[in-house]
């Protein structure tokens, strides 16, 4: 008996651009996912990237929000844990949210003043936005009231938030989100890698609450090799050239064979300094081969020029750190090269798993092992990837300094938050299911004791009471803490010819190294320091 095709149980209007798109047969994900949103399940859906996580997500809750009665507000919530996944994810959904009629928007630190205000008059139905932006969201006046009509929030990349403190952050925002809410919304978690999915699952929707996870295999079509070079008497030359070791050139030489023998590859390395070590080689050894460099301390500019250059065609090699290992569009590539061990079982299907979308194609990886010991833990990984034994994902246990922050976030709408309301609140996100009273008692003697207070505490009446007269303390303590990322300070390089950005240096290698006259490497380029 023939399966049914579930794109049949989508209403018409969605169907129609299906067709218009050219999707007759959903992806296997597509398959479980679809029918379990429609039934108003909390889900997890793990499955390797490019197969259609997003469209299984987002389909079947445009279904739910055309055939349910609008209301005025934002009624789906898209977080990304990335500004560049939000601007990827804003040009994939702008298609479907214009032709069914949706009001689309999307909003982090990168967002103009000028959207900020049309936001602020008009709310978007479908808003994309990162951890932070929706900590902000929630603690503005006029966005905050728009949170009322909130059915749905998906959370992508999901193991990117689960472990840190990002996360733990998130989790009690969504905890917020539902108190302001008019109805319980339903959660949609995607992820391609994950190591402890029921955890995770749990992480998404909170303590005590119903979740289904949905497995689709990681290792589908894959394959891995380790190369371990050694040099020859090509090597040899080549190293002179390049002032390198025989050893390093012999690792280059066979990367840029199999770069040769492929259309497009992705080399991922495990730091920024190797990735710019490894895009400098290649230039001084042939300054017109088609490669770029792609990490987090480029400027914005450069990275969307080498995104964009992937997804052209434009590019034939990007040398890159975890930037590129989330799902933004890159187009095809057919190679992934791992410079060095991947260290982890989850990091090396996440990027092997970039590879190989075409139909019928495999997901391909390569593995250039620096010596014997780095070849034999790359053997014991690749085993591992090919059972699906991944590690485990710890989820830090309550952090106190979040909640701090959160307490610091409540007062921003609230005078005052009791004991019991500060538990009752918390204890409902996955990371502080087991929080105490105790727990609460501490965290508001430090924000009571701590110069500027942040809070006054009456142990009698257990109520923690936002300090009069100390507003700006409030507003400056929330803001520089918005974000759970560690701060450090960084300074821009600009390229004083072009009076354009290149991308920024970290304040502990200027002061260290930043003195007039000394060169270095960014972009895989050498520079000089004016």
């Amino acid at each position: 008996m023939q399966e049914e095709n579930v794109f049949s149980i989508l209403c018409r209007p969605v169907r129609r651009l299906l067709k218009e798109r050219g999707f007759e047969e959903p992806t296997e994900p597509q398959k479980h996912l679809i029918p379990r949103i429609m039934e108003g399940k909390n889900v997890l859906l793990i499955s390797p990237t490019a197969t259609g996580k997003t469209e299984a997500a987002m389909l079947p809750v445009f279904h739910k929000f055309l055939m349910s009665e609008r209301k005025p507000g934002i009624s789906i919530i898209y977080i990304t844990p990335l500004r560049a996944l939000n601007r990827d994810i804003l040009d994939r959904m702008t298609y479907w949210c214009s032709s069914l009629d949706i009001r689309l928007a999307v909003r982090h630190g990168d967002t103009s003043t000028q959207e900020r205000t049309r936001q602020r008059q008009s709310p978007p139905e479908m808003l994309i936005t990162t951890p932070e932006t929706l900590q902000a969201i929630l603690s503005g006046r006029t966005l905050r009231r728009y949170l009322k009509a909130v059915r749905w929030v998906v959370v992508d990349e999901i193991h990117e938030l689960a472990d840190n403190k990002r996360g733990s952050q998130l989790s009690i925002a969504l905890e917020r989100v539902r108190e302001l809410a008019d109805e319980e919304f339903q959660c949609i978690g995607l992820s391609a890698t994950i190591g402890s999915p029921k955890k995770v699952a749990q992480f998404l929707v909170g303590s005590g609450r119903d979740v289904e996870v949905i497995p689709v295999s990681a290792t589908r079509d894959i394959t891995f090799e380790i190369v371990y070079p050694e040099p020859g008497p090509d090597d040899y030359d080549l190293a002179a050239k390049l002032f390198t070791h025989p050893e390093v050139a012999a690792r280059l030489g066979v990367m840029k064979d199999l770069i040769e023998d492929h259309e497009t590859t992705l080399i991922f390395t495990n730091t920024r300094s190797t990735s710019e070590l490894l895009t400098s080689r290649f230039n001084v050894w042939d300054m017109d081969f088609p490669l770029s460099i792609h990490h987090g301390s480029l400027a914005k500019t450069t990275r969307i020029a080498t995104e964009k250059g992937l997804k052209g065609g434009d590019l034939k090699t990007v040398v890159c750190t975890s930037s590129l290992e989330l799902g933004i569009d890159i187009g095809h590539i057919d190679l992934v090269i791992q410079y060095n061990s991947p260290r982890q079982v989850t990091r090396l299907l996440q990027r092997v798993g970039r590879s190989g979308h075409n139909v019928g194609e495999r997901a391909k990886g390569v593995i250039i092992a620096m010596n014997s010991d780095d070849a034999l833990e790359s053997m014991v990984i690749c085993r591992r990837a090919l059972k699906e034994i991944m590690e485990p994902l710890v989820i830090p246990p309550k952090p106190y300094d979040v909640m701090v922050n959160q307490i610091v976030a409540e007062f921003m709408s609230k005078p005052r938050l009791y004991f019991l309301q500060a538990k009752n609140l918390f204890s409902r996100a996955y990371p502080y299911e087991d929080l105490e009273e105790e727990d609460v008692r501490f965290v508001a003697r430090y924000m009571h004791n701590r110069f500027p207070r942040l809070a006054w505490v009456s142990e009698e009446d257990e109520v923690i009471i936002r300090p009069r007269g100390n507003r700006k303390t409030i507003y400056r303590y929330f803001f520089d803490n918005l974000s759970m990322i560690p701060d450090e300070k960084t300074y821009l390089v600009i390229d004083v010819a072009e009076e354009a950005p290149v991308g920024i240096l970290q304040e502990a290698f200027v002061a260290e190294y930043a003195k007039p006259g000394v060169k270095f490497v960014i972009r895989g380029r050498p520079w000089k320091i004016l």
